[in-house]
C-alpha cells in the first residue's frame, strides 16, 4: 500500500538533545534519522567536570565564570582580546573528542566535507520504493541524463538524508525511463566537459562552498563550469540544504579543517557560544561578552536559584539553555536585518539562482501546514489544492536573500496557523511573513527547481511528494513546461 504521509505524527526523540546524539550514542533511534537524542549524561559528563573545579559535584556561579575566563585565555592564542568562531571551536574540541564513524545515514559535521558515498538504510529504501507514485510523470522529449551531486564543502553539515535522496532520484528517473541517474560526491566532476553528458543537475543537501578548492583556479573553474551548464539552457533542483550553501567564509573553512577535526557537539557549542555572546554583531566574542554568556546561561540553569547546579540538572536543562539563543536550535545562519551577522557571500550569483540561503531552521519533527500557493501549476497538481502537514526539519531564509520578486512561489509554510510558541523560536524573524518552501525561476535560458523540506527519511515516503520531486525535476530537464515568470512583478 503506498503511502501518502500527510499526517502521520511519527513517534520521535523530541527536543535540543537530538543535535548532541553522536557523542552520546552510537545508535541511530527510531526511523534511522541521525539526531534523535539518547545517551545524554555520558555526552556532557566532560563540560561538567571542567565546571567543576572543586569536585563537589555542583557548579557555582563562581566556578563556571572561572572555566569561561580561563577558556578565553588559553583561546587567544593571539591576545587580540576577541575570539571568532575558529578560536572557540578547536578549544571545545579538547573537551569533546570527535567520535568514531557512525553507521550509515548518520548525520554530522564533517570539517573537510564528504567526498565518500553515503548508505542509505535498507528499511529508508524500501519505504520510499512502496512510496512511489503510480501516476506516471511527463514523457521526455529525449533521452536524459541527471548528475546527482551530494558532496558538502568544508565544514558543512553531512545530512543523513543525502543517500536517500539520491535512491530516490534514481527511483523516479526510471519509472517510465524518464532519465537515468549518476551519483558523485566528487567536486572534480563539476567541469565543462563531464556536465556536457548531463541535462541537469540534482543538489542533494549541499551545504557551505560545495565546488570550491584550495585552489582559486580551481574553485573559479568549477564555478564557472556550474553556471555555464544551467544558464546555456539545462537544469537544476536542488533539495533542503542546497539553500544551506555559500553564505559563509569557504576560505576560513578551508582553514580550520585543516588545523582541527571537530566533533559533532564541539562544532554546535562553539556556533552557540558565537551565536549567544557576540552581542555587538562584528562575529566574535569579547573578554566581557564571554563572562555574560557565563552569567546567563549559570541564570538559566539554576532554576531554583539556589546558587548551584548538580550534575544531573546540569545534563537536563544545558541542552534547551545552550541552544535557545539567536541561533534557536539551527545551525547558525548569516544575513538579514534586526542585528544579526552579516553573511559572508563569496559567490552571490549561487544565492540569486537558488533562490536565497538559510538563516534557520524549526528542528526536525516540527509540524508545519503547507500551502498550495500556485494549485494550476503542474508542479503542485499532486496536492489537489489541499493544504497538508508535514513533520521535517524546516528551513527559513534570510530576509534580504529570498523574495518573490526573484523566484515563482509553488508552496509555502501557512505561517498563521504555527503558534506563537513556535514562531518564537525564531530570532529576527522576516518581516513581510514569507516562508516560502519550493519555487522554480529562470536563470538564463536554463531552469531551477528547489523543495526546502527532505531531512527527514519520512518525506521520501510521502507519495504526494515524490511527485512533487519528480515534477520539479521534470521542469528543471525542460520536459515539464509551467509558468515559472517572478511571483510578484
Amino acid at each position: 500500500m503506498k503511502s501518502t504521509g500527510f499526517r502521520t505524527r511519527t513517534a520521535m526523540a523530541a527536543g535540543l538533545a537530538g543535535l548532541f546524539v553522536f557523542v552520546g550514542s552510537a545508535q541511530p533511534p527510531a526511523g534511522g534519522q541521525g539526531r534523535g537524542g539518547g545517551g545524554r549524561g555520558a555526552m556532557f559528563a566532560p563540560l561538567f567536570a571542567a565546571f567543576d573545579a572543586d569536585k563537589d559535584g555542583t557548579v557555582s556561579r563562581a566556578e563556571m565564570k572561572s572555566a569561561f575566563d580561563a577558556w578565553f585565555t588559553n583561546w587567544d592564542t593571539a591576545k587580540t582580546g576577541a575570539l571568532a568562531q575558529e578560536q572557540i571551536q578547536p578549544g571545545l574540541n579538547g573537551l569533546f573528542p570527535a567520535p568514531p564513524a557512525q553507521p550509515g545515514g548518520m548525520s554530522r559535521f564533517n570539517p573537510a566535507g564528504n567526498t565518500t558515498p553515503l548508505v542509505a538504510t535498507q528499511s529508508e529504501v524500501d519505504a520510499m520504493m512502496a512510496a512511489l507514485p503510480a501516476a506516471p510523470g511527463a514523457k521526455p522529449a529525449k533521452a536524459r541524463k541527471v548528475l546527482v551531486f551530494g558532496h558538502t564543502g568544508a565544514g558543512g553539515f553531512v545530512h543523513a538524508s543525502i543517500p536517500l535522496a539520491a535512491k530516490t532520484v534514481e527511483a523516479l528517473g526510471n519509472q517510465g525511463n524518464l532519465w537515468t541517474t549518476t551519483v558523485s560526491y566528487d567536486p572534480k566532476d563539476i567541469t565543462a566537459a563531464n556536465l556536457k553528458q548531463y541535462d541537469a543537475i540534482f543538489l542533494d543537501s549541499t551545504t557551505a562552498c560545495f565546488l570550491d578548492d584550495e585552489d582559486p583556479a580551481v574553485t573559479a573553474a568549477r564555478r564557472a563550469a556550474f553556471l555555464d551548464f544551467v544558464r546555456s539552457g539545462k537544469g537544476i533542483a536542488g533539495i533542503h540544504a542546497a539553500t544551506d550553501s555559500y553564505h559563509s567564509d569557504c576560505v576560513a573553512a578551508f582553514v580550520a579543517a585543516k588545523r582541527v577535526v571537530p566533533s559533532p557537539l564541539a562544532s554546535t557549542l562553539a556556533t552557540q557560544f558565537l551565536a549567544q555572546g557576540d552581542k555587538d554583531g562584528d562575529r566574535s566574542v569579547s573578554r566581557a561578552e564571554f563572562a555574560s554568556l557565563a552569567d546567563a546561561w549559570f541564570d538559566k540553569l539554576d532554576t531554583e536559584k539556589s546558587g548551584k547546579i548538580s550534575r544531573a540538572d546540569f545534563e537536563a536543562r544545558f541542552p534547551g539553555v545552550a541552544m535557545a539563543g539567536p541561533a534557536g536550535g539551527g545551525r547558525a545562519g548569516g544575513g538579514g536585518r534586526g542585528g544579526e551577522a552579516a553573511p559572508v557571500l563569496q559567490w552571490p550569483e549561487f544565492n540569486n539562482l537558488i533562490g536565497g540561503f538559510f538563516k534557520f531552521h524549526w528542528s526536525d519533527p516540527q509540524l508545519i501546514t503547507v500551502k498550495i500557493d500556485d494549485p494550476k501549476s503542474p508542479l503542485t497538481t499532486m496536492f489537489k489544492g489541499q493544504e497538508f502537514e508535514i513533520h521535517d526539519e524546516t528551513y527559513t531564509f534570510a530576509q534580504d536573500s529570498f523574495s518573490r520578486t526573484n523566484v515563482h512561489v509553488l508552496t509555502s509554510i501557512d505561517y498563521g496557523k504555527m503558534s506563537d510558541a513556535d514562531k518564537a523560536k525564531e530570532s529576527n524573524p522576516r518581516s513581510d511573513g514569507d516562508y516560502a518552501l519550493s519555487y522554480i525561476r529562470r536563470e538564463g535560458k536554463g531552469r531551477v527547481f528547489y523543495e526546502g523540506h527532505g531531512h527527514s527519511a519520512r518525506v521520501y515516503a510521502m507519495t504526494p511528494m515524490l511527485e512533487h520531486i519528480r515534477a520539479g525535476i521534470q521542469y528543471a530537464l525542460g520536459d515539464l513546461k509551467a509558468d515559472d515568470s517572478p511571483s510578484k512583478k
